[in-house]
Order: structure tokens, then sequence, then C-alpha cells
């Protein structure tokens, strides 16, 4: 069938949101380089970057860090959050929607262009992170997890907020629909007001971070609503966190398989 104006605007959306568009998105920046075997620090706004042909497998299984870009989720996972909330509006679903974890805002941004797009006007896009990358593992992170990296120093992660914002901006879809948590996770979710959600996509990497998130949130998955797991199989301790929160809840539902890493489920 042809595609509709709404389909074409998604599809274009979430194509600018990976940088999928662009050759050059898969290049590499660093922010030194070697001359006479002696490390040269560049100086602060300037970056050597090396080109890299644009791997679309790996960019649409997001498997790759796009040097820029608006997410790191890749085109199946931005799919499948898309499916999702087409279901919800489809359905009926009450509630809002939600991402913890957002990093430069690109899978929030489809949701509330989403909404745009179908003239919903009583949702509201929830964006949660510390805005200062990710904090370093806990001991209990470690314990359960001695595998998962430590990407708490990685400057490419820690995104202000004020950038999200922009981010927005730039895709016209800063408005009031959107509200941001800045701080972590344990601090900000469990006094969020929050009533109900009709999407729930957590995107913490560590242990701590998603129970943090499915502790204070996943009771307000409204019946028909879908939490969306981004790290289930790339993150021990993700996993564990979300495998002890669907035990102890008697959660049944089947996890939906998105790509290498991602899961869902309906509530």
């Amino acid at each position: 069938r042809a595609m509709s104006a709404e389909d074409l605007y998604l599809d274009l959306l979430k194509k600018a949101l990976t940088a999928s568009l662009y050759d050059e998105s898969a290049g590499h920046a660093s922010n030194w380089l070697k001359v006479n075997n002696e490390v040269v620090t560049l100086p602060p706004g300037v970056a050597l970057i090396q080109y890299r042909p644009l791997d679309e497998v790996a960019r649409s299984e997001g498997r790759d860090w796009p040097l820029f870009g608006f997410t790191m989720a890749g085109t199946k996972r931005m799919d499948n959050i898309q499916h999702c909330l087409g279901r919800v509006l489809a359905d009926g679903v009450p509630g809002d929607l939600i991402e913890t974890g957002v990093w430069r805002g690109g899978a929030a941004i489809l949701m509330r262009g989403m909404l745009a797009a179908r003239g919903v006007t009583d949702r509201t896009v929830w964006v949660a992170d510390s805005f200062e990358g990710l904090p370093p593992p806990t001991d209990d992170d470690r314990a359960r997890a001695p595998k998962d990296p430590d990407h708490s120093k990685e400057a490419y992660l820690k995104v202000p907020l004020e950038r999200v914002q922009e981010n927005f901006r730039r895709f016209g879809l800063l408005d009031g629909q959107v509200r941001f948590l800045k701080g972590w996770f344990k601090d900000t979710l469990p006094a969020a007001p929050i009533e109900r959600l009709a999407i729930l996509r957590l995107d913490g990497d560590l242990y701590s971070s998603t129970r943090d998130a499915l502790d204070a949130l996943g009771h307000k998955v409204s019946p028909g609503g879908f939490v969306i797991v981004d790290d289930y199989h790339a993150w021990e301790g993700c996993r564990q966190a979300v495998d002890e929160c669907r035990a102890a809840r008697g959660i049944t539902a089947p996890l939906v398989q998105v790509d290498w890493t991602a899961v869902y489920w309906r509530a």
C-alpha cells in the first residue's frame, strides 16, 4: 500500500534520529593523536575524525555508537517503539509514556513525534535521566554482574539536560507534553507525579538502575501497556533485575525479542 503522510514522517524521523541517513555518522572522534610516538591532547572543541563506512546492519541493531545522531537504539528498536505506541493508541490503553535513561533523547523524541502526528494531546512523554551519564556500579552491581562494564567516566554518554531539551526543540517537539526528570532514578522516580503508564521503556543498563525504575514504576503500567527493556541481553545486571521483578510480581507474559539485546512484554 502507499505510505501515508504519517508513515513518511515517522520513517524519516527514525532515520534522522538514528543518523542512518548519513554515512559519516559511523566515524569515530578522538581528542588525541600520536606524534613521534607521543600522545598529544587536542585543544577543547577540536577532534580528530576517523572515517568509517556506515554498517547498515550494525546501525539497524544498535550495535555501534553513532558519531552524531540522537539515539544508539538502532532502527529495529525504534520500530518497536512505534509498534508498541501504535497498539496503545489503537486499543485506548490509558497512561503516559516514559523512557528511563535517554542519552540524547532520540527514543523519547520519537514517542513525542508519533503523538504529534496522531494529534494526541492528553498524554505526556516523561524523559528521565541523570543527564550526567551512567552512575558508577554499586557493590551490588559488581557482585551480581562482575563482567558488566563501568561507563561512568565515559564523556560520550554525558549529555546535559539543556542539550536534550534543545534536541526536542530542533524537531519542533519541545512543549508541555514533554516533562523531564533530572537525577538518579532512586531519587526522582518514586516521587514522580505519574499516575499511569502505557509504555515504560527501560534503558538504565545496570542492575541497580533497572531495579530502581521497575520498583518505582512497574506497578503503574496499565493492563495492555508495554514494558520495553533495551539492555536485557547485553547487560547481565539488567537481565537479573528484570527477571527478579517479573518473578516477584508473578508476571508470566512472554518476553518478545526485538533484536540481539532488547525485549518487551505486554502487561
